[in-house]
């Protein structure tokens, strides 16, 4: 860990936490595009581009900085590891597909790596050390510095996927929206109660909490309600602020979209 700023701070070459002064943190671990050479070239070509990256997720979210957030971004691409999966790989979601947390597929079921050149027990474990606890390592001491001062903290895990074409993960058309807290366990009905409300108001995006993304191990590991740590996730069908084809940033889509996310992060830390 170095300073790389003020109110920022980099965990080697894995995260960089900037560090507000109100009691929320986003933390965005699919944000991450690298992907190490040595790996990149046991990797399919098209894994190679990391397709199944949360693009601009920062950059959609960067106004909560000017709020007085914390953010969390990572480096890493989720083919490297995922962050959002607990050290022990179990499924967050049993009898349904997912990836894993060093995804040997692709969200649209087709393989990472060229054949013969997937990870074995020792390099997973590998990667859990260099690029997973870092990231945790930051996201925990963050939150306990937020309660700290503040009583309570919001967790905001801010994520995005494609919309639409992924039948390996679900059916037909996402929702805009879609809020997840572990089915209600991870924050206080009140917060989950507040931010439902503001999308119930907006016009213009359909949504829908706990539906097929109920938050993943990030929401549902520290979210503590009884204990302070309110945890949220909120997964966006990318074409709310990007062009899914080509994975340009909308700047139009965003602008608009961007009011809406701060009243519901408002909403929640009023709750």
């Amino acid at each position: 860990m170095n300073d790389a700023g003020a109110g920022e701070v980099a965990f080697d070459d894995v995260c960089i936490l900037h560090r507000g002064r109100i009691p929320l943190l986003v933390s965005l671990p699919h944000d991450g595009s690298d992907i190490p050479a040595d790996l990149r070239v046991r990797m399919t070509p098209t894994a190679r581009n990391a397709p199944d990256t949360d693009w601009h997720v920062s950059r959609l979210y960067a106004f909560a900085r000017d709020m007085g957030a914390s953010m969390l971004v990572p480096r890493w691409s989720r083919y490297v590891i995922d962050l959002n999966r607990g050290e022990d790989d179990t499924s967050l979601y049993p009898g349904q597909n997912t990836t894993g947390l060093v995804p040997l597929v692709r969200f649209d079921g087709e393989p990472v790596y060229l054949p013969g050149m997937e990870p074995d027990a020792g390099e997973v474990a590998a990667r859990i050390a260099r690029y997973w606890r870092p990231y945790h390592q930051a996201l925990r001491g963050e939150l306990d510095r937020l309660r700290a001062a503040h009583g309570r903290v919001l967790l905001w895990e801010g994520h995005s996927i494609r919309g639409t074409g992924l039948p390996f993960l679900f059916d037909g058309r996402l929702p805009d929206l879609n809020l997840g807290t572990a089915s209600g366990a991870s924050c206080a009905p009140h917060v989950q109660a507040g931010v439902e409300a503001v999308m119930g108001r907006q016009a213009g995006y359909d949504w829908v909490a706990n539906g097929r993304f109920k938050g993943g191990h990030i929401t549902r590991h520290y979210g503590d309600p009884a204990n302070g740590i309110d945890a949220v996730q909120l997964e966006l069908s990318q074409r709310t602020y990007m062009d899914e084809a080509s994975l340009a940033y909308d700047e139009v889509a965003a602008t608009r979209l961007q009011p809406l996310l701060g009243t519901m992060l408002e909403a929640a830390l009023a709750a």
